[in-house]
């Protein structure tokens, strides 16, 4: 069986993709390669001068690539609206939303519009900026929506619909999976309410154990055991790239779709479809996420 590589993405000529998090790690190397295969990305990130210097580092490894920067803090709902009401103005469609952007075991904190750090910027946001933009994907034909989950959904793991902004107390590690697990469950519902309404699709993906920017926020006896834990079980963010651009760009992936790499506990290796832990797939729990989501973004879906 052939390892699915960068050189397997086809041409993106004439497509439009958006990356969210694109100025580092899984995020650039994810817009680099769309870039360099004839897509127009746009680089979608909360710091704009970051953006730009991704960008130019995009024309340097890939002259003539078509690369621009849109503001975009996942952190406000208000920022989330107004990217969104640009980017309508400035492109004419988007093939591909990628939505990439996140962050993994923070502190406790809370995004501009109170919500927990990390279900707020992994899954609301998102979900937020997926529902402004989804209208100019659905007249285009194959354009699709990639959402980046993690094994992390996996562990220690759950929706806690009787304490979602995580006020009672607090898990950095249980507030990611919860975070991570709704990316999966928003990817199966979206799929659901897409499979109606014509050719876009909604599939996820997940890096392995990518090592990127992320690490920073391990905990301590995690962090004092990086130097030498983190080479036997990571691989370099643009081998992490791959499941996402695989089910970005693979003419075969379906809707519902996850991919990630191919090795032991999916940590390493180039990717190939996966499987999702059994919670990722329960309706009830997923139909009753989207409900909540669209009450506290305030954003509904043309679907």
């Amino acid at each position: 069986m052939n390892k699915w590589s960068e050189s397997d993405i086809p041409a993106q000529n004439d497509r439009i993709a958006v990356v969210t998090g694109a100025n580092t790690g899984l995020g650039f190397e994810t817009a680099r390669a769309l870039a360099a295969h004839g897509a127009s990305v746009v680089l979608a990130v909360r710091d704009v001068e970051k953006g730009k210097q991704a960008a130019a580092r995009i024309a340097d490894v890939a002259p003539g690539a078509r690369v621009s920067v849109q503001q975009l803090d996942l952190t406000s709902l208000e920022s989330i609206s107004t990217a969104a009401k640009e980017l309508h103005a400035t492109h004419p469609k988007i093939d591909l939303l990628i939505n990439n952007a996140g962050v993994m075991h923070t502190p406790h904190q809370t995004t501009k519009d109170g919500f927990e750090l990390q279900f707020g910027t992994n899954h609301l946001g998102h979900f937020a900026l997926t529902g402004r933009l989804l209208d100019m994907m659905l007249p285009t034909p194959g354009s699709r929506v990639v959402t980046v989950s993690s094994n992390g959904h996996r562990i220690r793991a759950a929706i806690h619909f009787d304490d979602l902004q995580w006020e009672r107390s607090y898990s950095r590690i249980e507030a990611y999976g919860q975070a991570k697990l709704a990316n999966l469950m928003f990817t199966y519902e979206l799929q659901r309410r897409l499979a109606r309404n014509g050719e876009t699709i909604a599939a996820a993906a997940h890096p392995g154990g990518a090592n990127t920017d992320l690490m920073r926020n391990l905990p301590a006896p995690l962090r004092f055991l990086t130097p030498i834990v983190v080479p036997l079980i990571t691989q370099s963010a643009a081998m992490g790239a791959l499941p996402t651009l695989r089910a970005a760009t693979d003419p075969g992936v379906l809707g519902g779709q996850y991919y990630g790499p191919e090795g032991l506990f999916q940590n390493q290796g180039h990717p190939r479809l996966v499987a999702s832990s059994p919670q990722s797939h329960d309706l009830e729990t997923q139909q009753r996420l989207w409900t909540v989501s669209e009450e506290l973004t305030g954003v509904s879906f043309p679907v």
